[in-house]
C-alpha cells in the first residue's frame, strides 16, 4: 500500500475497520486523544505519500479550524512520533507531512480476500467466493475509523459502508445461491429496515422467501419498498426489481423451484 509501508518489521499492526488502533506485537498501544488519532488516520491513509499542511487541516477540522490550529497540528505530530516509535516514519517534507514505515493490515487483507472472492465467483465457484467474503466480513470491527469525527474521515466513512454493504450482498446472493435462503431471511429483513431505499436488499430478501416457500411475503416486502422509494424520493423501483416483482407475480418455476437449504 504505497512507498514503504510494511509494517511487520518492527511489528507495528494498524487497523481502521472499526475504531483504529495499532498493535505492537499484538499489544495495543495508545494513540492518544481523538484529535490526534484522526491525524493519524487521515496519514496512514495517504498510504506513504505526503499530504500538505493545508490539506491535513481541511481533513481533520474542516473549513472552520481553531485559532491555534498551527499549534495542534505540531502538537499531534510530536505526539504521534512518540506513541509510534521505532519503525514508522512521520517526517515533515517541505510541502507536507508523510508518514512511511506502516500500512492499514485489515483494509491490505480485507481487499485481498474481496479480489480472490471475486475471482472465485467468475470461475463459478460460489462455495469458496461466500466463504473468501465471509472471512472479510470477519475483519471489520464496527463503522470505518469508528469515532473519529474528521470530516474527511466522515466522508471516507460513507465509502466504506458502501464498500462493504457490496461485498455483504454478493456473499448473501451466493448463499441463497447455494440453498440456504431459510438462514438468512431475518438477516434481510434487518438489513432492509437498516438500509430502506437500498433495492438489492429488498430483491435479495424476495429472492429468500420464494426460495422458502413465502412468494406472497415477497410481493408484500416489493409494495413496501415501492411505497418507501416513492415516499422518499418520488421514484419507483428500478428494472432489476420491477423484474423480480413480475417473476414472482406469474410464478415463475425457476424462481420458486429451489427449497429451503
Amino acid at each position: 500500500m504505497g512507498e514503504g509501508t510494511t509494517g511487520a518489521a518492527h511489528g507495528l499492526r494498524f487497523e481502521l475497520l472499526g475504531p483504529l488502533r495499532a498493535l505492537r506485537d499484538g499489544v495495543e498501544i495508545p494513540l492518544g486523544p481523538p484529535m490526534q488519532r484522526a491525524v493519524l488516520a487521515v496519514l496512514l491513509l495517504q498510504e506513504g505519500r505526503p499530504i500538505s499542511y493545508d490539506g491535513l487541516v481541511e481533513a481533520v477540522w474542516g473549513g472552520a479550524p481553531p485559532v491555534h490550529v498551527r499549534n495542534l497540528v505540531q502538537k499531534y505530530v510530536s505526539g504521534l512520533r512518540r506513541a509510534l516509535g521505532e519503525g514508522p516514519e512521520l517526517v515533515w517534507t517541505g510541502t507536507g507531512y508523510r508518514l512511511t514505515g506502516t500500512d492499514v493490515a485489515d483494509l491490505r487483507e480485507r481487499r485481498l480476500l474481496v479480489d480472490a472472492a471475486l475471482a472465485a465467483r467468475d470461475a463459478g465457484d460460489t462455495a469458496g467466493a461466500v466463504e473468501l467474503a465471509r472471512r472479510a466480513e470477519e475483519l471489520w470491527r464496527g463503522e470505518f475509523a469508528e469515532g473519529l469525527r474528521a470530516p474527511w474521515l466522515a466522508a471516507e466513512r460513507l465509502r466504506w459502508t458502501e464498500k462493504r454493504l457490496t461485498v455483504l450482498e454478493e456473499r448473501l446472493s451466493g448463499e441463497i445461491e447455494l440453498g440456504h435462503a431459510f438462514g438468512y431471511v431475518h438477516e434481510l429483513m434487518r438489513l432492509v429496515s437498516a438500509h430502506p431505499l437500498r433495492e438489492r436488499l429488498v430483491e435479495l430478501l424476495m429472492l429468500a422467501l420464494c426460495r422458502t416457500g413465502r412468494p406472497t411475503d415477497a410481493l408484500t416486502a416489493y409494495e413496501a419498498a415501492r411505497r418507501r422509494l416513492a415516499d422518499a424520493l418520488g421514484a419507483d423501483p428500478g428494472p432489476a426489481l420491477r423484474a423480480l416483482h413480475a417473476r414472482v407475480l406469474r410464478q415463475d418455476p425457476v424462481l420458486l423451484a429451489t427449497a429451503a437449504g
